[in-house]
């Protein structure tokens, strides 16, 4: 007996975007497992980007599909990625550096003082933001020294975290990160791919867009390989060598998805 086929949570197919002469995104496809973390490469110019803005929201393509589990959709923007459950943790983390830990957890999303309060006099219920922020806090083993410090004293790693534990109090289908760990330390480099494995633990697939290829061959489920606009493959870690890998990225090999096998690619 043969396992049922998985449905991926979010797919594309033949995705397609142009600027004048450049083609972006030359039929693409995508996708994502259910709770897996799903690695994103490519070199420069290798489309990945606007795969990414294109699954998000971030721009329309000019033809193809996304779907969402199974079911064809088409974002508007980003804003409308995040009502389908779509949280993204920005390269620049988007947080407002002045405003402390719970407010930028809820931001865009407060929470208002129930009854006249709240109605009238639109007063926020910071008590109960902080509460929900330091349960969000606990269950990614983010430590923090208080809740009501502002984001700007935090260190990069933290800040990271406090934008990783929003994606993950709101996502409610895919997390996508945007090279978490480009500006920080070996130490809170590592905290933060402990904290990406704890979101897959609680079910949430993880898109990872990364260039550290060590951080990759260590936290991914499977890498997606993008070049010139479209996938070239996709493999497991422990099936090929990270050079091999790097090798599939440049052009340098092709990857037969009948077989997994390399053979000599062209530049």
């Amino acid at each position: 007996m043969t396992d049922a086929p998985v449905t991926p949570v979010l797919q594309a197919r033949r995705l397609v975007k142009r600027y004048g002469h450049v083609t972006a995104l030359d039929g693409a496809d995508f996708d994502l497992l259910p709770g897996e973390v799903l690695a994103v490469i490519g070199d420069n110019g290798a489309g990945k980007s606007s795969l990414i803005k294109a699954l998000t929201g971030a721009l329309q393509p000019d033809s193809g599909e996304i779907l969402l589990d199974g079911e064809p959709v088409r974002f508007r923007d980003p804003l409308h990625a995040r009502e389908h459950g779509i949280e993204t943790v920005y390269q620049d983390l988007a947080v407002a550096a002045s405003l402390d830990i719970a407010s930028n957890m809820f931001l865009g999303r407060e929470v208002r003082r129930p009854g006249l309060l709240g109605k009238v006099f639109r007063l926020l219920d910071h008590k109960r933001m902080r509460e929900e922020s330091a349960r969000h806090m606990a269950e990614l083993k983010i430590g923090l020294r208080s809740l009501t410090q502002p984001v700007e004293s935090l260190s990069g790693g933290q800040r990271q975290g406090v934008a990783v534990a929003r994606a993950v109090a709101w996502a409610r289908h895919v997390v996508v990160m945007d090279e978490p760990t480009a500006a920080l330390g070996v130490k809170e480099s590592g905290q933060v791919l402990d904290m990406i494995r704890r979101v897959r633990e609680r079910g949430l697939p993880v898109i990872l867009i990364s260039h550290n290829m060590p951080h990759v061959f260590e936290i991914a489920d499977r890498i997606h390989i993008q070049r010139l606009g479209r996938r070239v493959g996709v493999i497991k870690p422990g099936d090929h060598e990270m050079a091999e890998v790097v090798a599939i990225m440049t052009g340098a090999l092709q990857l037969d998805q009948g077989t997994g096998s390399t053979v000599a690619g062209r530049s």
